[in-house]
């Protein structure tokens, strides 16, 4: 056997991000402002096949061969765009992550008000990610590979989807549909701190799949938060 395909298979993926670097977050909420792209047709393939393959069997039960089988391709040219599988996880999950930003976007323009876009914007969140295959099995079947990442990062996670979050609400402010002496950053932290927590853990009370439940939930804890206390 070539020596240079003997290749070890690391260990299962660990998505914190180290102390003072970016979470997956940041950087896919810098790919979505930016509008980063993947020109690299055999590396979207792989994207492309990880996405299907973890999705379908999970991340701990699937390896670097495994995705290239399913993309057509040899292992080597798999690890010559991913090194590990650590670095294939993390791109895979940054683009689920990046399209979540993007779709958001997407749906808040359906609406035509500020406090229909706060609701738009809640339950399409919701929906987006519990609903994802690969972010929503994961949160689901395989959370300690996931949910540490968003709870044990030093607030990486939380703050990067506050900064975006808090973008919008900022534009609001500028437009007059938000009071002016409110913290942009401040509301946002604690519309992002609700989501989490729906996402994180399981609610006895709420129906997450019911949208019109949501819907009012966010039109009457939310959608206030806009305007100054009396």
């Amino acid at each position: 056997m070539d020596p240079q395909e003997v290749i070890v298979e690391p260990a299962p993926p660990v998505l914190i991000a180290p102390s003072g670097s970016e979470s997956l977050l940041e950087r896919a909420f810098v790919d979505a402002i930016e509008g980063v792209g993947d020109t690299d047709e055999a590396r979207t393939r792989i994207l492309d096949a990880a996405y299907v393959q973890f999705s379908k069997m999970g991340i701990l039960r699937s390896t670097m061969e495994d995705v290239a089988r399913r993309a057509g391709v040899s292992r080597i040219t798999v690890y010559r765009r991913f090194a590990t599988k650590d670095a294939l996880v993390e791109h895979v999950i940054r683009r689920e992550f990046r399209r979540y930003f993007d779709q958001f976007l997407i749906d808040i323009e359906q609406a035509d008000n500020a406090a229909d876009r706060v609701v738009l914007g809640f339950v399409s969140s919701l929906r987006a990610i519990r609903g994802n295959p690969l972010i929503g099995g994961l949160i689901a079947a395989e959370p300690d590979l996931l949910l540490p990442s968003m709870i044990n990062d030093g607030g990486q996670t939380l703050a990067a989807v506050r900064q975006f979050v808090a973008g919008q609400l900022r534009a609001e402010q500028r437009a007059g549909n938000m009071a002016k002496d409110l913290d942009p950053n401040l509301v946002a932290e604690l519309m992002v701190r609700v989501s989490a927590s729906f996402l994180t853990i399981p609610s006895q009370i709420i129906d997450l799949d019911d949208d019109e439940q949501l819907a009012a939930v966010a039109r009457q804890f939310l959608v206030p938060m806009l305007r100054s206390a009396p």
